[in-house]
């Protein structure tokens, strides 16, 4: 768990992504649609970031293999979000950084994520890269996959 006097970031069970991921991500569609494949699985880890003991962004990480890479241990970034009364402040950054640095740790050097296009810009910033074309995520719409390896 990091702590400093703006945030904590801290592991959560996939339950606990729900509250953030549907308005974020599902706007419109149940509550059910915030529960992902592999959320449950042994591999799987979400990291939840916290002002002032509320919690305001999530990102879950998948040991999950793309088939457009070779890479022998893939992670997908998915899930990403943060609350809209706390956006624009660096969360999604620390959580991506977070998620990096625990997929280092279970040995790994690669991540990839599919992307909407409205965010595409902050995960280049991040040091992604975009591997493939636009397509479309029915009832989500257009995305790009993105990947970074590192080491």
């Amino acid at each position: 768990m990091e702590k400093t006097a703006f945030y904590t970031v801290k592991q959560i069970p996939p339950e606990e992504t729900y509250p953030v991921r549907h308005p974020v991500l599902r706007t419109g569609l149940p509550l059910a649609t915030c529960e992902f494949d592999g959320d449950d699985a042994p591999t799987t880890f979400h990291i939840g970031v916290y002002i002032e003991g509320k919690l305001a962004g999530v990102v879950t990480i998948l040991e999950n293999a793309h088939s457009r890479f070779d890479e022998e241990r893939q992670f997908q970034l998915r899930g990403m979000a943060v609350l809209e009364e706390f956006q624009k402040q660096g969360l999604g950054q620390v959580l991506v950084r977070e998620a990096e640095k625990e997929v280092e740790r279970r040995g790994g050097y690669f991540m990839w994520m599919n992307a909407r296009k409205v965010a595409v810009r902050f995960y280049e910033k991040l040091g992604y890269i975009i591997d493939g074309d636009e397509f479309i995520i029915e009832t989500v719409g257009p995305h790009y996959v993105m990947c970074k390896k590192w080491k």
